[in-house]
């Protein structure tokens, strides 16, 4: 769209209360390098991106979804876009300003309208990066974010109408209705994508592997390290992306994959794939099946920083 003034998804950031357990299984298992730390916090970057870093944890009493940042071109959008939620009534966190956070740049953040911590930024310095080899099984950038949301119609108009995301595809079940609906900033099938849940929290994190047999590598050293499996590997329909989720040591789902479509924005046209029919979660039919307990698992807690900023 003419007006989108969101590029892309820069990192998710993450509180949890036991830290040091959460930053060994992302850095020694998962396969992200600290780049920056303080007391309690870390940043962590993927090899392959030039992002600062692609996920942020810190310690805290409570485990919570401290915040999901996108990018925009230039200070100018991230001041238009700032205004422009204002004016809307979208309530903000703060004003566009220097960021404090590794890479610094010029940002601001608000509230979305489930009340998730929303930060918007342009300026970032870049990290010196560097191409992922053959067999080298971590991860090469940041690929998407999903979240639950009670209301998923409601959270869709939101980021339709303020952020200017598009609807790439749904997806639906005869019984019970609209499911997910995965969403854009840019040619990439999604960024974003709502889940339909019992209340508002992280659905799962998902990181870019290179190729098909580092995606596979990765799996595979994941279940010799014992970390619990929920759902795959496989394939799914709707991004003809591959999936192997697992869960982190404080219950968060986080996925590898690779693959994941790149569209042509003016040709498409978003399609609404039935879930009753296996073909549509899993093509290559090589999954379990995405049961009550997958879906249980996916629901994760409650998350507990809603309409509450994190102090970072």
């Amino acid at each position: 769209m003419s007006d989108r003034l969101i590029t892309h998804l820069r990192h998710v950031d993450l509180a949890v209360p036991d830290y040091a357990v959460q930053r060994e299984f992302y850095t020694t298992l998962w396969g992200l390098t600290p780049v920056a730390e303080d007391k309690d916090i870390v940043f962590l970057a993927a090899e392959g991106s030039p992002e600062q870093y692609i996920v942020r944890l810190r310690k805290d009493a409570d485990k919570r979804l401290d915040l999901i940042a996108y990018g925009a071109a230039s200070r100018e959008d991230v001041d238009a876009l700032a205004r422009r939620l204002g004016e809307a009534g979208v309530q903000l966190i703060s004003e566009p300003d220097v960021l404090k956070t590794a890479g610094g740049g010029h940002g601001f953040r608000f509230f979305d309208v489930d009340g998730r911590t929303i930060e918007v930024s342009a300026e970032v310095q870049d990290r010196a990066h560097r191409k992922i080899e053959e067999r080298e099984s971590i991860p090469v950038r940041l690929s998407h974010v999903v979240v639950n949301s009670p209301d998923v119609a409601r959270t869709q108009a939101f980021y339709e109408r303020h952020l200017g995301f598009a609807l790439t595809d749904s997806l639906t079940h005869p019984h019970m209705g609209d499911l997910m609906k995965f969403m854009r900033c840019n040619p990439q099938h999604h960024s974003l994508a709502i889940a339909q849940g019992p209340h508002t929290s992280l659905h799962h994190v998902s990181f870019e592997m290179r190729g098909l047999d580092e995606y596979m590598r990765g799996t595979g050293r994941l279940l010799r390290a014992g970390v619990r499996k929920i759902w795959g590997p496989g394939r799914h329909m709707a991004g003809d992306n591959t999936f192997s989720y697992f869960l982190d040591p404080h219950g968060n789902t986080v996925e590898y994959t690779t693959e994941l479509e790149v569209l042509d924005e003016d040709a498409w046209h978003p399609s609404v794939y039935d879930v009753s029919q296996p073909g549509n979660q899993d093509q290559w039919g090589t999954a379990n099946p995405f049961d009550e307990l997958v879906a249980k698992e996916s629901f994760n807690d409650v998350d507990r920083g809603i309409f509450v900023a994190p102090p970072v």
